[in-house]
């Protein structure tokens, strides 16, 4: 694989990972929305991942099978998912939102795993800064050996 095609790569994780860091923020804004303009409480949302060729990759299809083999694979988000899990049901009677028993449904977001999804998602999107920025240094280096 060539350095462009490294840069690629972790251009793609960039932006999947950033998608990841917005539905995480998301899902903490409203972990306490109890009624949403669909009806009922806010639903937890979750990102899916999934493999893409990146660019490069095309162009090596012409190469032969032993190319395309060797080809790496990007990331894209395929698809922004709500979780299945219940809302949490908590008794307050004195609740705009509660039923006519006196319970509220609440999101059934946690932020203690929220907060670790989004660490991961920034962790992650350091990584990829620090492979582009080898990378971009490689390719400088190559130049400054050509001069």
């Amino acid at each position: 694989m060539n350095l462009f095609g490294m840069m690629e790569i972790s251009a793609s994780a960039l932006g999947a990972e950033r998608i990841r860091a917005e539905v995480v923020t998301s899902n903490l804004a409203n972990a306490e929305s109890t009624r949403t303009s669909e009806g009922g409480p806010y639903q937890r949302r979750e990102v899916v991942f999934a493999a893409q060729r990146p660019s490069f990759a095309l162009s090596l299809a012409s190469a032969g099978p032993a190319a395309r083999d060797a080809a790496s694979t990007g990331v894209r988000v395929r698809e922004v998912v709500n979780d299945p899990a219940p809302a949490l049901v908590k008794y307050e009677p004195s609740h705009p939102d509660a039923n006519a028993d006196g319970y509220v449904a609440y999101p059934n977001v946690n932020p203690v795993s929220e907060m670790a999804d989004l660490m991961g998602a920034a962790r992650a999107y350091e990584m990829n800064v620090s492979a582009i920025t080898a990378a971009k240094q490689m390719i400088q280096q190559s130049i400054e050996i050509l001069k």
